[in-house]
């Protein structure tokens, strides 16, 4: 069945459609807010102006119609309510207009999905790493994923922006902030582990710090070499704890190449397969969503349009409680 899948949690509108386990289309338009940063109402106004273009070019790019879609799957969350809104309602109204079933999609679930699906690997443990949340995530032997441990205040990624705002950078994200830190030296920060959990509200706030008397390159370069080993301490403590043999590691901080080094790293010596799936994949992206729906929907079947509601607070640990 070819499903149509629209994720919508944050900056990102994007449409993807897969068949099975094939990539037929991934379009993905993006809104960057520049010095100002991310303002839920001007992201939803973007997804709003775009979505025709998207669903046309993914349907284009594809070579295929509405009709020839079997489903339509969307991202419930978590995510910011505006953006969710403004995906969820055009997901609703292709559903009624071309009488599609709907599918509601856990935006985390569908990372660690089309990961595992891309890397070739089955229920490994699953590192994820985005702006909002930063987890380690193990599926139980009937298909629900459980938290071993997570941050308990900020995401890795939204720290990393947040320094860059801090710091005045044009773009406040982490790619540009990676860049920064390319050549920078090291310089002491704190490190903040709790058994699998990870504090970096701390860190950040040293960062901020730092960079008043620092040159902002080694700040930079510290701060992400200090986030990344406390993940890396965190995950193969896990790794330990649940005897795994491979993990993958998925979300937009996943795109970091270094990040990937020092997990590569760490696998190699533990005897441990390691995944990371293309960049393509681990952006906030509509082809993952896809792909989750048609896992979803053979499981629970499609979800009634009363319950297409977007759920901010939707935790990966929450999906047996909200699909029943």
């Amino acid at each position: 069945m070819k499903v149509l899948g629209i994720e919508c949690t944050a900056h990102t509108l994007s449409m993807g459609i897969m068949d099975g386990g094939a990539r037929l289309s991934n379009v993905i338009d993006t809104y960057s807010g520049g010095k100002e940063g991310l303002i839920p109402r001007k992201m939803a106004d973007h997804h709003a102006e775009s979505f025709a273009r998207v669903l046309s070019e993914s349907l284009k790019i594809a070579g295929l119609k509405m009709k020839d879609v079997g489903l339509i799957a969307f991202s419930q969350g978590p995510g910011i309510g505006a953006p969710l809104s403004v995906g969820i309602a055009g997901a609703k109204y292709l559903a009624l207009r071309h009488g599609k079933d709907l599918v509601g999609v856990n935006h985390c679930f569908a990372h660690a999905k089309i990961s595992e699906h891309v890397c070739g690997m089955e229920n490994p443990l699953v590192l994820y790493l985005s702006g909002g949340n930063s987890q380690i995530l193990l599926e139980d032997a009937s298909g629900h994923y459980h938290v071993l441990g997570e941050t308990l205040d900020v995401g890795i990624g939204n720290m990393f922006d947040n320094f860059a705002r801090a710091i005045k950078m044009e773009q406040a994200n982490g790619g540009a902030l990676a860049k920064l830190a390319e050549g920078g030296k090291y310089i002491p920060l704190p490190y903040s582990v709790k058994g699998m959990n990870l504090v970096f509200s701390g860190l950040l706030t040293a960062a901020e710090k730092a960079a008043t008397t620092h040159p902002h390159r080694d700040v930079a370069y510290s701060l992400m070499e200090t986030g990344f080993a406390m993940t890396c301490e965190v995950a193969e403590r896990a790794l330990f704890l649940s005897r795994k043999r491979g993990l993958v590691v998925c979300g937009g901080v996943a795109q970091n190449r270094r990040l990937q080094g020092m997990l590569k790293t760490m696998c190699d010596e533990d005897d441990v397969r390691f995944g990371v799936a293309p960049d393509e994949f681990n952006r906030d992206n509509g082809a993952m969503i896809a792909y989750a729906g048609s896992i979803l929907h053979r499981r629970y079947g499609p979800t009634p349009i009363k319950k297409c509601v977007p759920i901010t607070n939707y935790r990966i640990d929450r999906m047996k409680e909200v699909l029943g």
